[in-house]
């Protein structure tokens, strides 16, 4: 009885790295620092963490590991996330779920503020019923703070759900809870990993025609 789709956002709905890279290249300009940062090196940061994904890409020029947190937020509230940077397949697939009948929730470490914001950019804030994000009184994941708040949101028990994501945290904290998991490839998860005991996708197409499937079958409780 799965009618609940629970979808980390950086890295499997969102591919939020170029958007880093270069918030975090114009704080390294700002510093008259000549280090640079390579894309592609950049993107296991993602799902480190803000603070450790923030020092370990600025290097050098890392004053204060806090303080530099903090100025980057503040650069990613003034920046406007793009169509562009939705995963190929993501907008169309989403639309086609919530179609289908599926209640479609966000539980990223990503702050609360920035998860809204990029919703709302990207034009998909009407497609979820629960949006989840860092807050404080919640841990991040790996913890299951997070996750246990969509459930009581949603009133549901984790079984009911099936929890979308493209990290070895994603995977920790659906595992933690006993939820069915699923993993995109393609996003922040260290490279070559994959878990040996979840289904695994290479493109948000191919999930959203496995989940279809599941739609057709007795298995979709109706939307609570």
């Amino acid at each position: 009885m799965i009618g609940h789709l629970i979808f980390d956002l950086d890295g499997t709905l969102v591919d939020s790295c170029g958007i880093c890279v270069d918030i975090l290249g114009a704080m390294l300009d700002d510093r008259g620092s000549d280090h640079r940062i390579d894309p592609l090196q950049a993107r296991p940061f993602m799902s480190q963490g803000g603070q450790t994904m923030v020092a370990g890409l600025l290097g050098p020029a890392t004053v204060d590991p806090a303080a530099d947190l903090v100025e980057f937020r503040h650069r990613y509230a003034a920046t406007k996330t793009p169509l562009t940077a939705l995963f190929p397949g993501v907008a169309d697939g989403l639309r086609s779920l919530h179609a289908m009948g599926f209640s479609l929730s966000i539980c990223s470490n990503k702050p609360q503020n920035l998860c809204d914001q990029v919703l709302r950019d990207t034009g998909l804030t009407d497609l979820f019923s629960v949006v989840v994000g860092g807050q404080d009184g919640l841990r991040p994941k790996p913890q299951t703070d997070l996750l246990d708040h969509v459930l009581v949101q949603l009133g549901v028990p984790a079984w009911q759900c099936i929890y979308i994501g493209d990290s070895e945290l994603d995977h920790h904290v659906a595992l933690a809870l006993d939820m069915p998991f699923k993993f995109l490839t393609y996003g922040y998860a260290a490279h070559g990993w994959q878990p040996d005991d979840s289904e695994c996708f290479d493109c948000f197409t191919t999930l959203t025609d496995m989940l279809s499937d599941l739609n057709r079958t007795p298995l979709l409780a109706a939307r609570g």
